[in-house]
């Protein structure tokens, strides 16, 4: 009976696959050491991207307190609870006011993601700086920023962006930094202080890999998922203000 249950479920498995082989290590010195050098060249291609990033950025990010000033600051989207600003985005959007409020900036150009009709980044972001004191003439909105390589390009090509302060939290900032220097905006980042929870946490090892596509983003240069005429909505926001 038990050699008929064991040819009816074989070892480990039960759905009638056969177990895997066990993992072989090179035998000699020299296949040893191959195998080490194949790991670590892995690792160094893997790092590549994120050092990149940080070579670029490290020197361009700032507190409010000491931002270059610029005419323009962006805004990225960072999710809506309830039709509101999540946690994030509303730290994001605290340091906009912060910095119009002592002058740094004159015009806040909100970029995040409207693909549907219930879901209304800019919109829910315009709304939140208004109440805190930002005029709304002073207020564009990006309803095509569905990444941050997205958001760098149009603000470049669609509204005319050439120089901005860039507004995130901290695990994010050097990457929107490296990308919108690298769609043509002189870029300064300003990385908001947020609670060190699991989403920040998260935000941290998603980088890692978002790097990656960051680095491709800047090499190959590829046009966003929309793009669309050119807007004045920047210009004329930025005339407004004078």
């Amino acid at each position: 009976m038990n050699q008929q249950k064991a040819a009816r479920w074989p070892w480990p498995w039960r759905d009638g696959r056969q177990p895997l082989r066990r993992l072989r290590l090179p035998r000699t010195r020299r296949g040893r050491r191959r195998a080490v050098q194949t790991v670590m060249l892995g690792c160094v291609l893997a790092l590549l991207p994120s050092t990149w990033m940080h070579a670029v950025a490290d020197s361009r990010v700032h507190g409010t307190a000491d931002v270059p000033r610029a005419e323009v600051a962006v805004v990225f989207g960072a999710g809506l609870w309830g039709g509101e600003p999540s946690p994030y985005l509303a730290h994001r959007l605290d340091a906009a006011a912060e910095l119009y409020r002592a002058g740094r900036i004159e015009v806040v150009l909100v970029t995040g993601d409207n693909s549907r009709k219930e879901y209304d980044e800019p919109d829910a972001m315009r709304a939140y700086l208004t109440k805190r004191g930002v005029p709304e003439r002073r207020i564009v909105s990006d309803y095509a920023g569905f990444d941050t390589w997205d958001s760098c390009v149009r603000a470049k090509r669609i509204f005319g962006v050439d120089r901005a302060v860039l507004i995130s939290q901290g695990f994010h900032i050097r990457r929107a930094v490296a990308l919108c220097r690298s769609a043509g905006v002189e870029s300064y980042g300003v990385g908001v202080d947020a609670l060190h929870d699991a989403t920040w946490y998260y935000g941290g090892v998603r980088e890692l890999f978002a790097s990656g596509k960051a680095a491709a983003d800047a090499l190959f240069k590829p046009d966003p998922h929309f793009l669309g005429p050119r807007e004045k909505g920047v210009a004329q926001a930025l005339r407004a203000s004078r």
